[in-house]
């Protein structure tokens, strides 16, 4: 079975990343993905039909061993990104993990699992770490709200993996600095911008950014900061000041008399005192920062601080913008729940890296379908108990292209006369009931 035309077209921009071969192997796959309710090679090769003509071993030898580049399987993802993009490019930074079962699986390790920790008591669970790049969009038929569609990955191997399969060990932040710079240099006309938590938020990050990349994070409340160092007089001697006088840190800015501010983040109005001012950090002297520190008058969040390497930018810009980077979490939720993030079943280092990347990469592309042509086939579900639903979910876009490419399937048939209207119907219905 395919899919609409629609998002086939859609597909058809990837191309050039792949042999002709190799490309229409990948189009049955990405069939396969959409279809599929449990996302493994072989569970994909069934749900794709009589579209899969190929030995089944070709559609493993996709991910295992046909010559093609996820980075630029990404870049193409990108640039059918880039028409919905005005002005300013936003990323979103940050990881997830993929759980697994099995040894002898590439690169898999016992790495912090966020969803089973507390603040107080850490859960490490085995698996996959990814570190995920994705580029912050607002969209046509939902605004006021931010999609992160992910278009680069990076694979971390802690310390003892690496080892063991004799790589280079690399940080996290040192992989999302390559992958930055692998976007960044390859579009150096265009200005981005990327948000991310604080873990991506310190000296390794933030003394290698690309030239045409700005960056807002998090700080400490007891961060040291400090002016601007004055300038040298004619003839003074000793070596240059790198620091400037130290200034007070977030948490002494809390202190004193700050403004009063209203946000509307997350779908409600917050209340807070906002203090800011422009800084330098003491490991990265020579970059001016606007620092915001925040203590929430509503919701029982603690106090906070960010800073953005736009140092010209207001507060409360400071702020929106950081509370963007939320939609990375909502890619990584419906990534998992309704693409199968952690299924894949592969094994080895080519399969590994390239197999569950390609899960997030279709999820940017059903949002940008949806975005050009399926919001004008959504039909919401009548549901007298869920009234206040008013916007499609991802799982409501995945569900419409399924519809839509099942409904294109039924009409080849050709079903005429009395009664044929009714059994379309229900091979529709039996088969959204079915996935």
């Amino acid at each position: 079975m395919e899919l609409v035309p629609g998002f086939v077209a859609l597909l058809q921009g990837l191309s050039m990343t792949m042999t002709k071969p190799t490309f229409e192997s990948f189009t049955t796959i990405a069939c396969g993905w959409v279809l599929a309710s449990r996302r493994t090679i072989t569970r994909m090769i069934l749900a794709a039909g009589e579209s899969a003509e190929k030995h089944f071993s070709s559609y493993h030898r996709l991910f295992s061993q046909a010559s093609w580049s996820l980075d630029g399987l990404g870049l193409a993802v990108f640039d059918l990104i880039e028409p919905w993009i005005d002005g300013e490019t936003l990323l979103a930074l940050d990881d997830t993990l993929a759980r697994k079962r099995g040894r002898r699986i590439f690169g898999v390790g016992m790495h912090h699992d966020p969803l089973i920790s507390s603040r107080g008591y850490a859960v490490l669970n085995w698996g996959h770490s990814w570190v995920v790049l994705g580029v912050i969009v607002e969209l046509p038929f939902r605004k006021g709200h931010s999609f992160c569609l992910p278009i680069l990955f990076r694979l971390y191997l802690n310390k003892q993996k690496a080892q063991q399969h004799r790589r280079v060990y690399r940080t996290r932040p040192e992989l999302a600095v390559a992958m930055l710079q692998r976007l960044c240099g390859r579009h150096e006309t265009r200005r981005f911008h990327v948000v991310a938590d604080s873990a991506y938020g310190g000296q390794s990050v933030l003394n290698h950014l690309p030239t045409n990349c700005n960056l807002t994070s998090r700080l400490l409340l007891d961060a040291r900061l400090y002016e601007a160092p004055r300038e040298r007089k004619p003839g003074q001697r000793g070596r240059p000041r790198r620091r400037g006088e130290q200034l007070r840190s977030p948490r002494e800015m809390l202190a004193e008399r700050c403004q009063r501010v209203e946000f509307d983040l997350y779908g409600r109005t917050e209340r807070a005192r906002l203090a800011d001012c422009q800084a330098r950090v003491y490991a990265v002297p020579e970059r001016p920062l606007r620092v915001v520190a925040v203590a929430p008058l509503s919701g029982g969040r603690p106090q906070q601080a960010f800073y953005s390497t736009h140092a010209d930018a207001l507060a409360e810009e400071v702020i929106l913008w950081y509370a963007r980077r939320w939609s990375v979490e909502a890619t990584f939720h419906d990534s998992k729940q309704q693409l199968g993030f952690e299924q894949p079943q592969g094994w080895s280092r080519k399969a590994v890296e390239r197999t569950a990347p390609v899960a997030m990469l279709l999820y940017s592309l059903i949002v940008l379908w949806f975005a050009k042509a399926g919001h004008r086939q959504y039909q919401p579900l009548e549901c007298p108990w869920y009234v206040s639903k008013t916007e499609p979910s991802f799982a409501d876009m995945l569900a419409t292209l399924r519809r839509l490419s099942v409904r294109q399937k039924i009409n080849e048939l050709g079903l005429t006369g009395p009664g044929s209207r009714k059994i379309k119907m229900l091979l529709e219905n039996t088969f959204a009931i079915a996935v």
